[in-house]
């Protein structure tokens, strides 16, 4: 049997029109025409009766809506009668959405730039306020594990030292020794025009011990694991594996957090030293290439220039900014909400915020130092 084709009727002298046949996809052609004639009636209020109707699916609920719009963009009015509770939920659906309020005049660049400026301030207060009530919860959950040993995730803590710090130590010590002759290399070629390329030794000494060492290798481990605890965390908020925990009594702070904030404080310091070391190789190496340095004299110039203390200022700054870029990532990853556009956006804003907070603290550190002569 063949499908009865859509129909509009208008009654004599009343401006309804009776609807009927099938006002779905396979008819799209006479659903079209119908609508047409609806649309001619637009000079006085239509009642469009919908009793007769054998089906509607959302290509004919779509144009009658459109029909409508028509409609009543021309200053007429149109109404619908003999609708089923089905019907009404499609119309319903898709119903015209209302034009966006227009938005008013501009006041100009200096304007907008202000305003901008003061969201981002705005912003910065509240991510701020956000880290330090974080860093509360878990120094809270580190005195409860401490309190009850039994509750610690020793195998959790041990794999995340093995991300975090061993698998991390070849990239690392590539990337400082490459540095480390990078900067020795610049090094003695401004200080040979004064003849005094023998200094050069101080330099990557002083130099990579109290600040290279440490801030390169905790921008890579922003980058690099940082950006991992962000996207496992958000993964997990997208699964709600996180409210999992909840429902089952579980702390996530306790379980999630707590180890792997402990593994990068613990193996930042440890990778620092290792940086450290494999830059002082590649300045050593390149020193004895371009400087026509001896290896003994490059150790005995090192032991001269440098000193223990000088090695404690690069280790004492690792933990606090371990410390950071496990708060900062930790945040970002449970403020993931349900879709990947998400995930991606608060990885990337872990990894910047990171290491602008490393840079920031490295700073404070080094005036801080200053001030103390250390």
């Amino acid at each position: 049997m063949l499908s009865e084709a859509a129909s509009a009727t208008h009654e004599a002298g009343s401006g309804r029109v009776v609807l009927s046949g099938r006002w779905t996809a396979d008819q799209a052609p006479s659903v079209e025409t119908a609508a047409a004639r609806i649309a001619a009636a637009a000079g006085q209020p239509v009642l469009v009766d919908l009793a007769r109707i054998e089906r509607l699916d959302t290509l004919g609920a779509w144009v009658l809506e459109r029909t409508r719009g028509e409609i009543e963009a021309a200053g007429g009015r149109l109404a619908y009668a003999g609708a089923t509770p089905e019907h009404r939920i499609l119309l319903g659906e898709m119903g015209l959405r209302q034009p966006e309020p227009a938005t008013g005049p501009g006041h100009g660049r200096i304007y907008g730039f202000l305003d901008d400026l003061g969201r981002r301030v705005v912003a910065a207060r509240r991510d701020v306020v956000t880290g330090l009530a974080f860093l509360g919860e878990v120094v809270v959950a580190c005195l409860r594990v401490a309190a009850r040993p039994g509750t610690f995730r020793g195998t959790a803590f041990v794999n995340q030292i093995d991300q975090v710090a061993f698998r991390g130590v070849p990239i690392i010590v590539l990337i400082s020794f490459l540095v480390g002759g990078i900067v020795a290399q610049q090094g003695i070629f401004q200080l040979q025009r004064f003849g005094a390329q023998t200094f050069v030794v101080n330099l990557i000494g002083l130099l990579i011990l109290r600040e290279l060492g440490v801030l390169l290798t905790s921008i890579m481990v922003a980058g690099r694991s940082g950006s991992a605890f962000t996207a496992e965390i958000g993964s997990m908020r997208m699964r709600e594996e996180v409210d999992a925990l909840r429902v089952m009594g579980l702390d996530p702070i306790e379980i999630l957090i707590v180890p792997r904030i402990l593994a990068l404080v613990v193996g930042l310091p440890m990778l620092a030293l290792i940086a450290s070391l494999a830059a002082l190789a590649g300045g050593g190496l390149t020193a004895m290439l371009y400087g026509g340095m001896t290896p003994e004299g490059f150790l005995s110039r090192l032991q001269a220039a440098i000193s223990l203390h000088h090695v404690a200022v690069g280790l004492i700054k690792a933990p606090f900014m371990a410390l950071i870029i496990g708060i900062i990532a930790t945040i970002e990853g449970f403020a993931v909400e349900g879709s990947a556009e998400s995930l991606g956006r608060h990885v990337t804003a872990s990894v910047v915020k990171s290491i602008f907070m490393v840079i920031v603290l490295d700073g404070l550190f080094a005036v801080f130092f200053a001030a103390i002569d250390f």
